[in-house]
């Protein structure tokens, strides 16, 4: 009965009402929306939508068609594979933050023992200059394929076949 009432009275846009049902609802809303985004801010961010949007249907809330819960889920749950799918989120997964690459973005000009971590340097220093100069551009320094090719004053049809060449080469040497 209590429950019951609690969803009325949020229904009925009582503020109270709302901030029990977040305090009773948000941690499993939480494990749920981020069970799909795998990133605690946005799981956040998506919960606090998931109740602002439920605040805003609440009328859409039948008891007759099942549990507030099941219906609070389903919310978070869309919203949460909406987030997934959208275009910020995808490209948010794609690119990695320079603080990962704090060390070669700030004092690296060449290829060196901190860019050598796994031993690549040796098979990449075996490579024609032209490769070098593009591998380190393209894998080493971040560059775009555009910058590269601007930083280098070559057509990027040219930079995106010497890398692939190059990748093939390292690849053959590697026997992977």
């Amino acid at each position: 009965m209590q429950l019951e009432l609690l969803v009325s009275k949020f229904q009925s846009k009582d503020e109270k009402a709302f901030e029990a049902l977040y305090n009773m609802y948000s941690d499993s809303m939480h494990g749920v929306i981020y069970n799909i985004v795998r990133d605690n801010d946005i799981a956040e961010e998506v919960m606090q939508d998931v109740f602002i949007k439920a605040w805003h249907n609440a009328s859409s809330y039948s008891a007759k068609k099942g549990r507030f819960f099941t219906w609070l889920i389903n919310i978070a749950r869309n919203a949460a594979i909406d987030k997934t799918r959208s275009k910020t989120f995808k490209n948010s997964k794609k690119n990695l933050d320079a603080n990962f690459f704090v060390d070669i973005l700030e004092n690296q000009d060449n290829l060196n023992s901190q860019t050598d971590a796994i031993g690549i340097k040796k098979f990449v220093n075996k490579l024609a200059k032209k490769c070098i100069e593009v591998i380190e551009l393209l894998y080493f320094k971040g560059y775009t394929q555009k910058e590269a090719s601007e930083s280098l004053e070559m057509p990027i049809g040219t930079i995106k076949t010497r890398n692939r060449n190059c990748i093939n080469e390292l690849r053959n040497m590697l026997d992977v």
